[in-house]
């Protein structure tokens, strides 16, 4: 991954300033969308507008997908809907709906009437109807299926047809005529069984799978449990409606590890280093402010009392203590961190 020094940046920013169009594509042209994403997150979002009216369609929606929520969001703002709707249909439905559920519910709606694409946007309107931290949240409607009574060479035949349009595939997944999920086989079944009378003969039944309404963090569970790459999803009477696959997967995961991290350590909020004073004031404040009430509580106890009845007047060795007790409870709250983020 290109790192971006200071030097570089300064650089970019001035021929973004002079509007040098084709200087800045000719930064940028051989980029990996990832490392893009990395260059526009250093930007502020007029700049970062900039640099994404100079990609093709398809690059500025991996970039778009790559950006992180916050970032992601400051850009929405200020791209126009046309651009979106357009950067959307290049895009697997699950990462245009991550995208799209960012925006409020009219500007949605609006970005979806724009997509050209009626089965990308029939598709995007399917899956918005689950709850994100769902599997059918997450879930890619792009899929190879065929279907249990078909021949090996006609399901070689549909496999071609449906593969296409898709980036990674990993398993096909077999259904009956209903649509419910029989069994899956990998690719290599196909080299090993070219001759095959019936698909349900080879393939392998019973897949793991879950429902469309499993927590994502189950979901992530099961991932680890059985070593798995991908994950068909079904409906609540067994019908195939989507998978997961395992980058997906660790998406979520990466963010579940920063969401317990920083309420381990007492932020109340998402925040980063270069957000505003007061942003990190509110994030601090909660925690910092129970933390306050306990001390005063803890000093009301030692106080006991008036004059000679005060706890410490009654026994003034427990004052040597009080540096003991207050070490210990900052060892026992980072250990305790350390278990809630290991957890």
């Amino acid at each position: 991954m290109k790192e971006y020094t200071e030097d570089y940046l300064k650089q970019i920013n001035e021929l973004i300033d002079n509007k040098d169009e084709a200087q800045v594509l000719e930064q940028i042209k051989d980029m990996h969308p990832a490392d893009i994403a990395e260059l526009v997150s250093d930007l502020d979002a007029n700049e970062a507008l900039f640099i994404m009216r100079l990609l093709d369609e398809e690059t500025a929606a991996d970039v778009l997908v790559e950006l992180d929520e916050d970032q992601r969001s400051d850009l929405l703002e200020l791209m126009p809907h046309e651009d979106l709707a357009r950067q959307l249909e290049q895009m697997d439905a699950n990462d245009a709906v991550d995208v799209i559920q960012e925006l409020d519910e009219e500007d949605r709606e609006d970005v979806i009437n724009r997509i050209d694409d009626m089965e990308q946007a029939g598709d995007i309107v399917d899956l918005l109807q689950y709850d994100e931290d769902t599997a059918g949240g997450h879930m890619s409607t792009e899929m190879i299926v065929v279907n249990e009574n078909m021949s090996m060479p006609d399901c070689i035949k549909a496999m071609r047809e449906q593969a296409e349009d898709m980036d990674e595939i990993y398993n096909i997944y077999v259904v009956d005529d209903d649509n419910k999920l029989k069994g899956i086989f990998p690719l290599k079944t196909t080299i090993t069984n070219p001759s095959a009378n019936k698909i349900k003969y080879v393939m392998e039944p019973d897949p793991i799978s879950v429902k469309t309404d499993t927590p994502i963090d189950d979901v992530a569970l099961d991932f680890e449990k059985y070593d798995l790459v991908a994950m068909p999803v079904v409906d609540s009477i067994g019908r195939l409606v989507g998978r997961i696959t395992v980058d997906d997967i660790m998406d979520q995961v990466r963010e579940q590890s920063e969401r317990d991290y920083q309420l381990a350590s007492g932020l109340a909020t998402d925040v980063e280093t270069d957000d505003s004073v007061l942003a990190q004031v509110k994030a601090r404040l909660p925690w910092l402010f129970i933390g306050l009430v306990g001390g005063i509580a803890n000093a009301m106890i030692l106080d006991g009392g008036d004059g000679e009845s005060a706890l410490l007047q009654v026994l003034p060795g427990m004052a040597l203590f009080i540096p003991l007790i207050g070490g210990t409870g900052g060892n026992v709250g980072t250990q305790s961190s350390a278990i809630v983020v290991q957890g």
